[in-house]
């Protein structure tokens, strides 16, 4: 799998959200003798502080890859990747334009009406407006000023929430079979807005969001992940060491990928011969690598 960058001359950047909307409110009245007190208390909003990276697969740096993400800082923040399948390669057909068009369209869509900021409700009319040819998994998840994250995921791009250096939250990948992931396609056969998995989780201050391909999570493990952030303080300087460790990991055929164990519960192994000699399937997996760190933050 693989998929391009909607800015292709812009690898990372970091950028704080400040939407505007109004506060919720408590009212507590007392009343005692000739006495009248209103207290209004209020939550303060949250937003997203954004770092982004992308490396390209190794033969595919001249075009920028095939994967393609956005950032949007309407109401608390919406971020989405989109994973261009590499397959349709072998058809004479650049994977690329699925997912850029894909991401195009839904980053012109985030606000509106219909839409109705509702990650699922994106994720149809992106793939409405969509006519290349191709197909792309897609993840979208869009944070409401309260706290409350909205995602919407099809296929095997994935989100990893930290809070205070714990993994709270994963997502879980879609697949047919092995290698086969769910997928947005030009095609009748591929899935649709209706086979997205969609999940809300309530946030507080500083809890991280990590959204990817799966050339992140294929290649680097969820410890690892929490070990970078607590390294990092900048969520643009985390998003490159997740990526450049995941580029890392992909190019060692010694190291026990995600991609590799997974490989091996599903009955994927090495020929008998070298399995007789003590060899196991390891190493990462080439492919495109998108990263996106978002922290939430309190306005």
């Amino acid at each position: 799998m693989a998929t391009t960058i909607l800015r292709p001359y812009m690898s990372s950047y970091s950028k704080q959200l400040f939407p505007e909307t109004p506060f919720n409110k408590r009212i507590v009245v007392t009343c005692a003798a000739l006495d009248f007190s209103d207290t209004i208390s209020k939550r303060p909003e949250l937003s997203l502080s954004v770092g982004t990276h992308l490396i390209p697969h190794p033969n595919k740096v001249e075009k920028g890859g095939e994967d393609a993400f956005f950032v949007s800082n309407y109401k608390g923040g919406v971020i989405a990747v989109a994973d261009g399948v590499s397959g349709w390669a072998e058809k004479d057909v650049d994977p690329a334009r699925f997912s850029r068009q894909f991401i195009t369209y839904a980053s012109t869509f985030v606000e509106d009406e219909e839409v109705n900021y509702d990650p699922r409700r994106l994720i149809k009319k992106a793939h409405a407006a969509t006519s290349c040819i191709g197909s792309a998994t897609v993840i979208v998840a869009m944070l409401e000023t309260t706290g409350i994250l909205k995602i919407a995921n099809v296929g095997d791009c994935g989100v990893r929430i930290i809070r205070k250096g714990q993994l709270i939250f994963s997502t879980c990948p879609q697949e047919h079979y092995f290698d086969c992931p769910y997928q947005l396609s030009s095609e009748d056969v591929g899935q649709t807005y209706l086979d997205a998995t969609v999940t809300t989780v309530e946030l507080v201050n500083d809890d991280t969001i990590i959204m990817g391909s799966d050339g992140l999570f294929d290649n680097i493990f969820d410890s690892e992940i929490v070990s970078i952030l607590a390294a990092h303080l900048s969520v643009s300087d985390a998003a490159k060491a997740l990526a450049d460790l995941a580029h890392n990991h992909s190019k060692d055929l010694g190291f026990d990928s995600p991609h590799a164990r997974e490989a091996r519960t599903k009955g994927i192994e090495l020929p008998s011969w070298k399995r007789f000699l003590g060899m196991k399937l390891t190493g990462g997996k080439l492919d495109d690598i998108t990263v996106i760190v978002a922290q939430v933050k309190a306005l």
